[in-house]
């Protein structure tokens, strides 16, 4: 026995020497079961009951961010709903679905989640709206043109390994057209990671528009009331210039992982982190901030699950006429803002069409002109101005980020290069989802598109 626990000793050192040559520190290794175990089971039961996917899909669409998460164990479980995560027993995890919420890691109490589920049913089938999109479900503005381009292109994509899963075209406020590939639909419901954040930016514009926040309180949180903090302003969080030290690291133990797939409350660990710039100063994208509005707004509609959701459900989901809609909570039942909002093509188009009208959809005012406005102009950091309010810029900075893009064009942007493109000198909106681990031709692609609207519309006109 003395010599079995001298060689597992001396294994576990030279692994340890090993792994700090190769740049990995005793922190990550003692960190990543945790953050291996509870990524695999999130991802992977809302992949499976909320997108869809098969569970193979699921556990391949979750390797596809590290091959280190291949040796993650996933169980998954139909009978509750739920997905299991094990790392050769050093760390397991555990999520479950609920209907109306999507899928949460089990950690701490998630009572409320558990009560609140009991009185939401599943929306899988749905009647279908005969009202014309964005209102209701009918598209009778198809082009036929526009639409085998647009199959094209996925396809074309696809044969690249890009891995597009929905295109969508809209162009005067009509549905152009939409192509998908094999396995997904108008109501398949796909991860717009950071494209939350610009629904959260949203929201906090609705409650500033109905006075429910007030834009100028300082300090934005009293428990920054004792320090520093207290100078931040809602516009330095809008703008990602808040100056805190919350960076967007994923890596084991980082603060930004942790938030997301370790924690009970994800914004607790943002709220608690020091000041290091000066408010305003100095851009550096971080979810951390996203997440601390989405606690403003759980703080500011009752500060329970259940009056959160029914907030979002009341202001945003049904006067909007989003059809397959999940944003998932936290385990203590706030919204993870910054990350974790799935939602169709044509959802996502709807919000790009309610930015696209200044603020209003369907006769509905989520947000005033006004907010709209201040979202759209350059924020005034010292480094990266082609952010507004959650929203990314093509303008601000010295050379634009879409090159081949008009210049007032601006997006919600997320993880694996989902896009909600927005043109307003084309009264035009074009959706993106996927997968996409490698680099997407953004910019080309969506001219391209334009470029054959323009053709489409000239033609009809004619």
């Amino acid at each position: 026995m003395r010599k079995i626990l001298l060689t597992l000793t001396t294994i576990a050192i030279t692994l340890v020497v090993v792994a700090s040559f190769a740049g990995i520190t005793p922190t990550y290794l003692v960190n990543a079961p945790a953050m291996l175990t509870g990524m695999g089971a999130k991802l992977g039961c809302s992949g499976h009951y909320v997108t869809g996917l098969s569970q193979q899909q699921s556990f391949k669409d979750l390797q596809s961010y590290s091959p280190v998460l291949k040796l993650v164990d996933l169980e998954f479980d139909d009978a509750t709903r739920r997905v299991n995560a094990d790392l050769w027993g050093l760390g397991s995890a555990t999520a479950q679905y609920r209907p109306g919420l999507g899928c949460t890691l089990s950690i701490g109490s998630t009572e409320a989640l558990n009560q609140l589920a009991g009185t939401l049913s599943d929306t899988e089938e749905k009647r279908f709206n005969p009202e014309v999109w964005p209102k209701g479900d009918a598209v009778p503005a198809v082009r036929p043109e526009l639409q085998s381009q647009l199959d094209e292109l996925l396809s074309q994509d696809n044969q690249q390994g890009l891995q597009t899963r929905a295109l969508l075209v809209v162009q005067d406020g009509q549905l152009l057209a939409e192509s998908y590939a094999p396995g997904f639909d108008q109501h398949s419901r796909l991860l717009g990671w950071s494209m939350a954040k610009s629904v959260t930016s949203l929201m906090m514009g609705h409650l500033e528009m109905t006075g429910e926040l007030d834009f100028d309180q300082q300090p934005v949180f009293e428990e920054w009331a004792d320090d520093e903090r207290r100078n931040i302003h809602w516009r330095d969080l809008m703008h990602m210039s808040s100056g805190l030290n919350f960076p967007e690291v994923y890596e084991p133990g980082a603060g930004a992982t942790d938030m997301l797939f370790t924690v009970h409350r994800g914004s607790d660990l943002p709220l608690e982190a020091e000041l290091i710039h000066p408010p305003g100063d100095v851009f550096e994208y971080s979810s951390g901030t996203t997440n601390l509005m989405s606690r403003k707004l759980f703080e500011a509609t009752g500060g329970k699950a259940e009056s959160n959701l029914k907030y979002l459900q009341k202001n945003l989901v049904e006067p909007l006429g989003l059809r397959d809609f999940v944003f998932e909570p936290d385990p203590s039942g706030i919204f993870v803002g910054s990350s974790y909002l799935y939602a169709s093509a044509r959802d996502w188009a709807r919000i790009g069409q309610l930015m696209l009208n200044r603020g209003e959809l369907n006769g509905y005012r989520l947000v005033s002109e006004e907010w709209v406005h201040r979202a759209l102009q350059p924020n005034q950091s010292d480094n990266t101005r082609s952010y507004g309010y959650q929203f990314w810029l093509n303008r601000g900075d010295d050379s634009p980020r879409w090159k081949d893009l008009p210049a007032d064009s601006f997006a919600a942007l997320g993880n694996r290069k989902q896009v909600v493109m927005v043109i307003p000198s084309k009264n035009a909106v074009i959706v993106r989802l996927g997968w996409t681990s490698e680099r997407y031709p953004t910019s080309k692609n969506m001219s391209e598109i334009l470029s054959w609207m323009d053709s489409d519309r000239l033609s009809v006109r004619n």
